[in-house]
């Protein structure tokens, strides 16, 4: 037994969007939605799956577009492959589908709401705070105290598939299983026992069999699979090429950081030899004053004892030969 992979935009209409399985489509929105005191019981798929006139036109099964017994609205899309700005085409549809309900004349309490319930292969939201929640909602909120908007009728829900790690054996919620079912129904090769109790989902099992496909639907299932694995592909490549192109930068920076090192290492060595050198001056200043002092003591010594020696009647060639003094200086003691 083989399932198609209801990630791809085709499947995922094909098995939540078609005519016949809106019981399917209830199911999943009651689980992932918050109406638990008023479930949803009957629905209209407004654009309900069909063949597309051109194969593999992926515009073709964007969105499949709910409208509720109590007049809300629901826009329900499958992104495998996160793209620039899809956020913001996100806001901009639900604000669209909301503004539309009215026709010329209308009054604003015709308005219903509206809700844009968006499934991703991918992780969306990176806040640390959202990290572990795999289903997120947002409306309009008065940011500092927290308070939601009385006439907010516009959600954004947000279901992140590599958020969602439980197995099969810890499926506890409805929600746990058609999260589990989007996620994994592409691998499987059997009916899991504890997906196959649910009536609903064992329904949803049965239309994503392949063998249920047409050859036509079964070729444009596998255009849009292998357009997945190629996405797959190469966000693989662009994250090696990211975590490459990381470590180049980590080891320039380590070089540039090291470079810094020597640099600071080699003006320390700098400031250190001017220091070495400017003891050594001051030192040789200090050695040369010595001298001088040394000399000039000796100079007057020299000359105290040729004065003596004078006194005493000694005859200057004899002074000279003692004191190493010339004749002429002798004389003008």
């Amino acid at each position: 037994m083989q399932f198609i992979d209801v990630r791809t935009d085709f499947a995922f209409k094909k098995v939540f969007g078609s005519e016949e399985s809106k019981d399917i489509l209830i199911s999943f929105l009651n689980a992932i939605l918050n109406f638990r005191h008023n479930p949803i019981v009957d629905l209209t798929i407004i654009n309900p799956y069909q063949m597309p006139l051109v194969e593999g036109l992926k515009e073709t099964y964007v969105d499949i577009k709910a409208k509720l017994e109590t007049g809300a609205t629901v826009l329900i899309e499958m992104q495998a492959y996160n793209q620039g700005g899809f956020g913001k085409r996100i806001q901009s549809n639900l604000a669209q589908n909301y503004s539309t309900q009215l026709q010329s004349g209308d009054k604003y309490m015709k308005h219903h709401p509206t809700i844009a319930l968006t499934v991703t292969d991918f992780v969306m939201l990176h806040d640390e705070k959202l990290e572990s929640s795999v289903i997120t909602s947002f409306k309009f909120m008065e940011t500092s105290q927290k308070v939601l908007f009385p006439y907010n009728q516009m959600e954004m829900v947000f279901v992140e598939l590599p958020k969602f790690n439980k197995s099969e054996s810890e499926l506890s919620s409805m929600a746990d299983k058609w999260i589990y079912f989007i996620k994994q129904v592409g691998h499987l090769s059997a009916i899991p026992e504890s997906l196959a109790k649910d009536e609903t989902i064992n329904h949803a099992l049965k239309v994503a069999n392949s063998a249920s496909l047409t050859p036509e639907e079964l070729e444009i299932q596998m255009k849009k699979a292998r357009w997945l694995a190629d996405q797959e592909d190469a966000e693989s490549e662009r994250k090696i090429f990211l975590e490459k192109l990381a470590k180049i930068k980590a080891e320039k920076q380590a070089v540039e950081a090291e470079k810094q090192a020597v640099e600071a290492e080699k003006q320390a060595v700098e400031a250190e030899k001017q220091a070495v050198e400017a003891v050594l001056a001051e030192k040789e200043t200090a050695l040369s004053e010595k001298e001088k002092a040394l000399a000039n003591a000796e100079k007057s010594t020299t000359l105290q004892i040729a004065k003596q020696m004078l006194q005493a009647n000694i005859e200057i060639r004899l002074i000279m030969q003692a004191t190493g003094l010339d004749e002429a200086l002798i004389k003008s003691l």
